[in-house]
């Protein structure tokens, strides 16, 4: 009884087959093949008789796929140098057909592989059963768009247990998209892989690519840092641009029980400058009571004193060295730290300080932005809004 084979099964339809000319698609149709070996396309209706196949595809369980080598050629550059090489007979027949041999992975996935070199369609299921074995064979026979729908359909279904193997599948079949999603689910599963067979494996008999493993870890946890780090640092930045802008409010307008600089100076009431909350408020009451300390406190003496007054000292400071109108400026000791910083450029410290200041005038130079176009947001909102109500009432 004759070995029975996906091509050769009576009445069986296979999806979408290219036409005979190499390299060139001319016709999407779907292939049925007959009892005597002949094969017959339909598209739209339409029959067309095609020549009988030109060459055997022998598998690891030694099945014979029957292709033609025109389509084989048209799909792989491997495949062509193997069809062109001269002509040896199999069999005892003295068959003239070429002979391919594809070993080393399931008959099925063979089977599968042949077919998308007909047409290029692959089915869940298919790709759930034999990703791995395709992606080899892609990768082999240089099919780059069967390459690419393997790695994804590989990289969607990679787990904890299989993701070792899958990375050195991956590495030898130079699938870079595929190695970073499995380096990233070993970094973010480490625990659950280190438990794993594929992983004790790995140690034992390839410790370079353990190595590589441990030290793409090690530089994904350092990138952590340094962003929590510079999150931690922006944060920073927009609370003092925000503290910056609240020093200037209060010594300038007032705010809920701290009037401008000069009614502190005076030490007159502030009844009279007293506004409602500002949208800081949780900054601006804090400030509040630094400035109140700072105005009574009788440790202060030249700069010198305690933590709080430090504290403002250096707040003071940084809005002196951001103010761009220190000549009409109300708050505090502005003009004074001007005129010192001027001075005194040699300071151990001054490029920190430099450092510091630039970055929180960008921070305020980005929240200001960002506030100018909230504003505009709800400016066009309410404008709409009021559009829609004029249009409402004209309606009803």
């Amino acid at each position: 009884m004759p070995e029975m084979h996906p091509f050769k099964t009576s009445h069986t339809k296979l999806t979408q087959i290219l036409c005979l000319k190499p390299k060139a698609v001319l016709v999407t149709m779907a292939i049925t093949a007959t009892q005597n070996d002949g094969v017959s396309l339909s598209a739209d209706e339409i029959s067309y008789d095609l020549v009988e196949t030109d060459v055997d595809i022998i598998t690891s369980g030694r099945r014979r796929i029957p292709a033609h080598s025109g389509v084989l050629a048209s799909a792989s550059p491997v495949l062509i140098n193997i069809i062109e090489k001269p002509r040896k007979s199999h069999g005892g027949r003295g068959s003239s057909k070429r002979v391919v041999k594809i070993l080393g992975v399931p008959c099925d996935a063979v089977s599968v592989f042949v077919r998308f070199l007909y047409s290029p369609s692959l089915t869940e299921k298919e790709m759930e059963n034999y990703g791995i074995h395709l992606l080899a064979l892609s990768h082999v026979y240089m099919v780059p768009q069967l390459k690419q729908r393997c790695t994804k359909g590989v990289g969607e279904r990679v787990t904890a247990e299989n993701v070792v193997d899958v990375l050195q599948l991956a590495r030898l079949c130079d699938a870079p998209d595929l190695i970073l999603k499995c380096m990233r689910l070993i970094h973010s599963k480490f625990k659950t892989v280190e438990q794993t067979e594929g992983w004790k494996f790995l140690q034992e008999h390839d410790p370079l690519l353990e190595l590589d493993i441990l030290q793409f870890i090690d530089e994904a946890e350092s990138r952590k840092k340094r962003r929590r780090r510079h999150r931690r640092e922006q944060n920073l930045y927009m609370k003092l641009s925000e503290a910056m802008e609240c020093i200037e409010h209060i010594c300038t307008d007032g705010c809920t029980w701290v009037g401008p600089s000069s009614n502190l100076d005076n030490n007159k009431s502030t009844s009279q400058v007293k506004t409602g909350p500002c949208g800081a408020f949780s900054t601006c009451y804090g400030l509040q009571l630094l400035i109140r300390h700072f105005t009574v406190c009788k440790k202060r003496v030249d700069g010198k004193g305690c933590l709080r007054c430090k504290r403002m000292i250096q707040l003071l400071r940084l809005h002196s060295s951001i103010c761009d109108q220190s000549e009409s400026c109300r708050v505090p000791l502005c003009r004074q730290f001007k005129s010192r910083g001027e001075k005194d450029n040699k300071m151990v410290e001054e490029m920190k300080w430099k450092v510091l200041v630039r970055r929180v005038a960008s921070a305020k130079a980005m929240s200001s932005l960002s506030q100018s176009k909230k504003k505009k947001i709800e400016v066009l909102f309410k404008e709409e809004a009021e559009d829609f109500i004029r249009i409402r009432k004209k309606l009803f």
